[in-house]
């Protein structure tokens, strides 16, 4: 990890730090962005992501509408607002810039016609690396991470990053690989002629 400015998070140096597997977060007092690089990374086989029964079931009732890309902006400060956050104005600033330019992209769940939870990450070509989620009601970050999936299935993605690992994501079937096998399916991702789409 190595600690720099606020003004590395321009999106030309924020794009090339993906495609060379750092992502940056905010970090102490003073709140210094750190770039990480995960060893060992956590991943997601697309293809074989874990659906626990309960999910599905409420996902067939219908319980929640779900959007793509229309309110990234409240997303992402839905997703800073918890007591240990890495995630600070510079950095809500610089991923809505990447959203404006078609690389970071929302997935909203609404529930009566109110914000539920959510999701956002960033998309390179074939790649595309979870940033944060959230939820107001039980299970909608939830919903929102198996319509992500359906549509990374649907697009061609070769990569979900999850960066670390935690109970949610292990449960999903979320996996740690070493950095040196992460950098391989890195780049065979960004090989990738595939472009999120909305669903």
């Amino acid at each position: 990890m190595r600690s720099l400015g606020s003004s590395t998070l321009l999106p030309d140096v924020l794009l090339l730090a993906y495609r060379n597997g750092f992502f940056p977060m905010a970090d102490g007092p003073q709140d210094q962005i750190v770039w990480h690089r995960p060893d060992p990374r956590a991943i997601i086989p697309i293809s074989d992501v874990k659906i626990p029964r309960s999910l599905r079931q409420i996902i067939r009732r219908g319980d929640f509408i779900i959007t793509t890309n229309t309110c990234f902006l409240d997303v992402i400060k839905h997703c800073a607002r918890r007591r240990d956050t890495w995630i600070n104005e510079d950095i809500i600033s610089a991923y809505t810039e990447l959203h404006h330019l078609g690389f970071a992209h929302s997935i909203e769940c609404w529930k009566d016609d109110l914000l539920a939870g959510g999701l956002y990450g960033v998309s390179i070509k074939g790649a595309f690396f979870g940033e944060s989620m959230f939820s107001l009601v039980s299970n909608a970050s939830k919903v929102a991470f198996v319509h992500l999936v359906s549509i990374l299935n649907v697009s061609g993605f070769r990569l979900l990053d999850t960066q670390y690992i935690n109970e949610f994501t292990a449960q999903l079937g979320a996996i740690e690989i070493p950095d040196s096998v992460y950098q391989h399916i890195l780049s065979d991702a960004l090989s990738a002629p595939v472009e999120f789409l909305d669903a």
